[in-house]
This record gives C-alpha cells, sequence and structure tokens, in this order.
C-alpha cells in the first residue's frame, strides 16, 4: 500500500514534432480494440483516474476531450482537477460526468464492470514496469483517443530524448552506486522497477539491489545500516514535495554525514510526481539524473 501510494501521488510540456499536429482521422482510427475493450467512436467525454495517464492524455493533444481527473493528478496545470479517488473509485461519483471513457491504472474494485452498466467503457493503464511499456502505452493511449499519429510521435520522441540524454552523459571511471528514497522508512526501487531501468541506462549501481532485485516485487525496504554500510555516491530522494526531505535533512540522520554522496554534495532531491510516474515527463527525470552522474564524474 505504501508504493501505491506513493505512485499515485507521485508530484511539460512535451515537444511534438509534425506529424502530432494533425487532427485525428475518427474515420480510419474507430472502432479500436486495446486489450479486450473496444472503442467504437472517438471518446469526446474522458476521466482519468491515473496520474500518469493524465499527463500522457494531455501530452498527446488529448486534453480537450477529458472533462475530470483525479485527485492526485497534479498535472498539467490546466487538467480538470477533481475530488475523484483513484485508490476508491466511486462509479456514481465518475458517472456523474457523463464520461464515454473512463482511464484507470487498476479495475479497483469491479471498476469496469460497475461502470459497463452504464454504457461506459473502462481502459485499464497498468503502471509501466519497463521502458518499453510505457513507449507502448503512449501508442496505446493515441489509438484509444483519437491520437493515434501522436501517440506514436510522442513514444518516438521520448525513446529518441532518452537515448541522447545518455549517450552524452559522461562515463564515471568506474560505475556509481546510488540509494533511491521512496519514503523516510527507507523504502526503495530496484532495477526491476521501472525508475530502476531508468536509472540503469546510466551504468549505476543500486543498493537496493542485493542478491535479488525482485525481492518485495521491487520495492524492498532498507535499513539505515544498510545503507550507511553500502556508502552511495549519490542519493535520490523522491519523497522531497511529500515529505520535505532534502541535502540537509539527511545530512542530518545519526551517522549520514560520513556518507559519500553527503560530503561531496551528491544528495539530490527530485519532484516526487516526476520520479514516480511513467509518463513524458521521464525525460526530465533522466535529465536530473545525467546532471548527477556528470558532476560525480568530473569529481572523480
Amino acid at each position: 500500500m505504501i508504493v501505491l501510494l506513493l505512485v499515485l501521488t507521485g508530484c511539460a510540456s512535451h515537444p511534438r514534432d509534425e506529424d502530432s499536429a494533425a487532427g485525428p482521422d475518427t474515420e480510419a482510427s474507430f472502432p479500436v480494440t486495446i486489450g479486450s475493450v473496444t472503442i467504437d467512436r472517438q471518446p469526446a467525454r474522458i476521466v482519468s483516474l491515473s496520474p500518469s495517464a493524465t499527463e500522457t492524455l494531455f501530452a498527446l493533444a488529448a486534453g480537450p476531450q477529458v472533462v475530470a481527473v483525479d485527485s492526485q493528478s497534479d498535472y498539467p496545470e490546466q487538467a480538470p482537477h477533481t475530488p475523484l479517488s483513484a485508490l476508491r473509485p466511486d462509479p456514481e461519483a465518475i458517472a456523474a460526468y457523463h464520461p464515454d471513457l473512463v482511464v484507470a491504472s487498476a479495475d479497483t474494485t469491479g471498476l469496469s464492470a460497475a461502470l459497463a452498466r452504464t454504457g461506459v467503457k473502462t481502459l485499464i493503464m497498468p503502471d509501466a514496469k519497463t521502458l518499453d511499456e510505457a513507449y507502448g502505452e503512449f501508442v496505446q493511449l493515441g489509438k484509444a483517443t483519437g491520437h493515434q499519429a501522436e501517440g506514436e510521435s510522442l513514444a518516438r520522441q521520448t525513446r529518441a530524448d532518452l537515448d541522447k540524454i545518455v549517450a552524452d552523459t559522461p562515463k564515471p571511471a568506474k560505475p556509481l552506486s546510488f540509494y533511491w528514497e521512496l519514503d523516510q522508512t527507507y523504502y526503495s526501487a530496484t532495477s526491476r522497477t521501472f525508475i530502476g531501468q531508468v536509472l540503469a541506462r546510466f551504468n549505476l549501481t543500486n543498493i537496493a539491489d542485493g542478491n535479488n532485485p525482485s525481492i518485495s516485487g521491487g520495492y524492498p525496504q532498507l535499513s539505515a545500516e544498510r545503507i550507511l554500510q553500502a556508502d552511495p555516491a549519490l542519493i535520490f530522494l523522491a519523497d522531497s514535495k511529500c515529505c520535505g526531505q532534502n541535502a540537509q535533512s539527511v545530512a542530518a540522520r545519526p551517522g549520514w554525514n560520513t556518507l559519500t554522496a553527503v560530503k561531496q554534495g551528491q544528495v539530490l532531491a527530485l519532484d516526487d510526481d516526476i520520479a514516480s510516474r511513467w509518463s513524458p515527463r521521464v525525460v526530465e527525470l533522466a535529465r536530473a539524473v545525467s546532471a548527477a552522474v556528470t558532476k560525480a564524474a568530473h569529481a572523480g
């Protein structure tokens, strides 16, 4: 539950090429089938119950079709924010927005069946576990909303941007170790998670991996002793907005002022949202990681 909350609460415009400027060809695009859901016509009223999906919908130029988003969908600013809950979705409250398509990250409490009784289609877009899954969901959301060209363009552009950022990042003489903090109780993310795979592109060593990167679904709880013993060269804080963590608060923890990352000023407070979502803003995360690795490589 802690990890689910972190993913849901995790708080850019994305460049689009000429292909994405074209409007949707609804006659050619519909009906479309995504998984087990067939969408007969371009949805005009979309409710998003997934912060990552909300960001992606707006990046696809499907924003004008979105009539409501859940309480944790705080980006972009113009999204129609509501009190709707993604953790405990209320079919009646959702139906009040008269959607013809609902996008959610999970079929919580039988949401799809409940909405189907009112004639509303529900598209489940699970949290991406890999970058390829994220690119695939960009394309799927594009198809589902009548923006297939935009979805394909967004996937290509995001992949190209990430590849360039990684290629342009200096390679340290030896792999740098890092600690990724989800909260102050030392929950972390291994290389088997979406975020872990993004960081692995930079040839970093994840201290949370241990002997089994799949442990606890990829989100193990570490101990202060283990972190101190591992002495990471980099510390990434994905709990800066939620919990007020920063370089100063980390240095004040007992014994943490001895860590290499603290002594060399390599504690990076990230935007919690960008650090936890599979949206196109993963490019911003990669830029932040690249800057930290570049600084450490030059220091070394």
